[in-house]
């Protein structure tokens, strides 16, 4: 149990069907991206199985329960193997910042959303 497996998408899909530009707009042409909701799946590491974190509202468009952003993929990621996602790195213009300033997806670990 020392592995976690992650499979995300970098964003999700429009909530509904719609024309691209030079696409008449009653021509249902598929899904566009879509950066308010999109789905990642974790295993391992001790990630509890068999749960659904958070919802989308009834058009899913938007979070309608705990929303996660990227910044906590990466603070989960890093605490996974061991780093605390809080650990300051020095860039290219020496500023001190943080891994991630994200927070750790607890409910992954725990069963509870908050």
């Amino acid at each position: 149990d020392e592995t976690l497996v992650v499979m995300v998408g970098e964003f999700g899909r429009t909530p509904k069907l719609g024309g691209n530009v030079g696409t008449p707009s009653y021509v249902p042409d598929g899904r566009d991206h879509w950066a308010g909701v999109f789905f990642a799946m974790f295993a391992g590491a001790g990630v509890r199985g068999g749960q659904v974190i958070g919802t989308s509202d009834e058009i899913a468009a938007y979070p309608a329960s705990s929303p996660f952003y990227p910044s906590n993929l990466g603070a989960t990621i890093f605490e996974s193997l061991g780093v605390d996602p809080r650990t300051l790195i020095t860039d290219r213009l020496k500023r001190q910042l943080p891994m991630s300033e994200g927070e750790i997806i607890a409910p992954l670990y725990t069963g509870v959303a908050t």
